[in-house]
């Protein structure tokens, strides 16, 4: 076997071991130790790959987003249909986190409660999803007419503040998945439609 084929496999069992141990337990009480001897690893072998727990956090988050982002983004955007586009999006979404589960928790505290001293770079890995997320709004709203002194922004800031308040509402180990996804899509729905019935068009 090469070195470098030898190095993959080793920096591959410590990612899966790691992606284990921080979705069981978070960062906060993510242990080196309990990734090590589930894994069968060394501190030795772990400490020649990451510098420290942060670096190793900090791997498995890259690995979450880019992976998340990298699926959203293999499905099409249905421009200037705004209901359709935000249903697909979840859908995707949620289906996505069901056949990955330890991506959940990972990516549920980042968005939620991020351990303060490292938000500067997860901020930097979260970008990515990010801007995705800003592409998918500037599709959805193609085409669509907003009032005069709402910008696309606010719109983009808001929706991310309702995401971020159904997160929370429906985190834990036990909560459901899918009642999160669909709590979110209630919400954005709520948000772009508004809640009050009209008889015909304001103009």
């Amino acid at each position: 076997m090469k070195r470098e084929e030898k190095n993959q496999q080793s920096r591959r069992r410590i990612l899966d071991s790691a992606l284990t141990e921080f979705a069981c337990r978070g960062y906060a009480l993510g242990s080196i130790n309990t990734i090590c001897v589930k894994g069968d690893i060394s501190k030795g072998i772990l400490y020649h790959y990451f510098e420290d727990r942060d670096a190793l956090y900090l791997a498995c988050v890259g690995e979450c987003f880019d992976a998340l982002t990298d699926w959203l983004a293999a499905a099409e955007i249905p421009a200037g249909a705004a209901q359709a586009g935000l249903e697909n999006y979840f859908r995707r979404r949620l289906l996505f986190f069901q056949e990955n589960p330890k991506y959940e928790r990972i990516f549920l505290e980042v968005m939620l409660t991020p351990p303060a001293h490292l938000a500067g770079r997860l901020a930097e890995i979260r970008a990515g999803f990010d801007a995705f997320n800003l592409q998918v709004l500037e599709a959805l709203l193609e085409g669509v007419s907003l009032r005069p002194d709402v910008t696309r922004k606010e719109v983009a800031d808001t929706l991310r503040q309702y995401q971020d308040f159904i997160n929370a509402k429906y985190r834990g180990q036990d909560a459901d998945a899918a009642a999160r996804e669909q709590g979110c899509l209630r919400a954005l729905s709520i948000l772009l439609y508004g809640v009050i019935a009209r008889e015909e068009p304001l103009r």
